[in-house]
């Protein structure tokens, strides 16, 4: 096997491995973020390992026509291997199990008929077969979902993790020493350009080469762009492509317009969205009221952003060519950390991304934003989230004075006293103190606090016990 390298999801995998009952486990995620390699990764741990891809081995379907009887099924597959599956010492793993609808429906039987075993199933265009059988057995299968590398993975790849060490230990009331700062900024423009795709880390970790990484982006993108043939939704493989350039264009905005796809009606670049996001490729942003948990309670899935994947791929789809070290490319290497948040759409994206890949993978998690939208008086929340069973608005920004509006706003009239600003600054905090009057005149004062949280440093936010939001 070569190089692997740590992934947040190898401890949730572990655990599941190591549980008494673990149900059959489905790892979904879009392609090439890494499903198969952690799978294989895990199973070092196993006396035997017997991996069946149904897309490169056809002829394996057979296995699973007729009657779905695993105890006779998987002798069937030792034989063709020549390997033992024992329950408790093998790990079977089913890979692009979309190609082999019956293989998915066969997951419940694995759990009742050999509970022992353990079993894991994956695939790129896995949530198009699943819509077709809704009845596949969800309360007997366990679903954990993967994407890109975060900038923590990112750093640990790059032999970093004393760095990362340090970084944890940091917090608003003790902010990093300026060679450390200095040198995350740094790494973190390389991440922003190399993105969080495995393949482009490990050819970044090997040779330092952003040319490198180009190619194996493209085509990664152009791998995309081949799926598309292969959706179950009956959708216009252009209309598509175009949706796919739309929302890279759109990235940043308030609200996603369709009417900047031109010659197609609005619902079938709804559904064209519904696709990509089924596929992974990007990711929906929901506007939400916000005045209270859960945050889909009150959204709006007609008022939308959408995020790709990654930051890499966004800026290779944006025609950046590491050739020359075009305009885009030199001002992401070179930019103040000021100029690096405020101008374009990059930070707010990358910032999204890090809060959905930091959050737990046993469930789906939704990004919600605030808008509203008045005659004169847009005003904006970029991400809400949940923390300590409180709303936590995130504004993305820079400048350590001004800007900040609709941040202040929105903690007036959600009663909410603790808020984040994720920037290229160092750890900090700042204090506001909010005088108001109520509708009968009573005037009232309250201290309202922002945490600064480096944008580099956004899976702090979601450790357990990190001092992080402490002021």
């Amino acid at each position: 096997m070569s190089m692997y390298y740590q992934r947040i999801i190898d401890s949730y995998l572990k655990d599941w491995c190591n549980s008494e009952i673990h149900k059959p486990l489905l790892l979904r995620g879009a392609r090439q973020v890494g499903k198969s390699t952690a799978v294989r990764h895990l199973a070092e741990q196993f006396d035997n390992y017997v991996e069946i891809n149904f897309e490169k081995m056809p002829s394996y379907r057979k296995l699973f026509d007729g009657d779905i009887d695993v105890r006779k099924i998987v002798p069937q597959i030792a034989a063709i291997f020549g390997q033992q599956i024992v329950p408790g010492r093998t790990l079977l793993f089913l890979d692009e199990i979309q190609d082999c609808i019956p293989a998915i429906m066969s997951l419940r039987y694995f759990k009742e008929d050999m509970p022992e075993l353990h079993v894991i199933a994956a695939g790129s265009l896995l949530e198009f077969a699943l819509d077709d059988i809704p009845t596949y057995g969800v309360a007997r299968i366990h679903s954990m979902f993967m994407f890109p590398m975060t900038f923590d993975e990112f750093l640990i790849a790059n032999g970093e993790s004393l760095l990362l060490s340090a970084r944890k230990q940091s917090s608003v009331n003790n902010p990093l020493p300026d060679g450390l700062y200095e040198k995350l900024v740094s790494l973190f423009r390389t991440y922003l350009l190399v993105g969080g795709m495995p393949e482009s880390v490990a050819s970044w970790v090997a040779g330092n080469d952003y040319i490198k990484c180009q190619e194996i982006q493209d085509d990664i993108i152009l791998g995309y762009d081949t799926d598309f043939a292969k959706y179950k939704m009956k959708i216009d493989p252009e209309l598509l492509r175009q949706t796919l350039k739309s929302v890279v264009r759109q990235v940043g905005s308030n609200r996603f317009k369709s009417s900047d796809i031109q010659g197609y009606k609005s619902k079938d670049v709804s559904k064209a969205l519904d696709a990509l996001v089924k596929a992974g490729i990007i990711v929906p942003v929901t506007h939400t009221d916000g005045n209270g948990l859960p945050l889909g309670g009150e959204e709006d899935k007609d008022c939308r952003k959408y995020l790709l994947l990654d930051t890499g791929l966004l800026l290779r789809m944006q025609n950046m060519s590491m050739n020359n070290m075009t305009q885009n490319a030199g001002f992401i290497l070179t930019s103040t950390v000021s100029d690096l948040v405020n101008k374009g759409p990059l930070a707010e994206m990358i910032a999204g991304l890090e809060i959905l890949r930091n959050l737990e993978p046993n469930i789906r998690h939704d990004l919600h934003y605030w808008l509203r939208q008045a005659k004169n008086a847009t005003a904006e929340v970029d991400f809400l989230t949940s923390l300590n069973s409180t709303v936590l608005p995130i504004e993305v920004k820079a400048d350590t004075q001004g800007g900040m509006k609709s941040l202040w706003t929105f903690m007036r009239d959600r009663k909410l006293d603790h808020a984040v600003r994720c920037s290229l600054e160092n750890f900090g905090f700042l204090e506001y103190r909010d005088r108001f009057s109520d509708n009968r005149g009573n005037n009232f004062e309250a201290v309202r606090r922002v945490a600064i949280c480096p944008l580099f440093a956004m899976s702090q936010l979601f450790q357990t016990g990190n001092s992080i939001m402490s002021t």
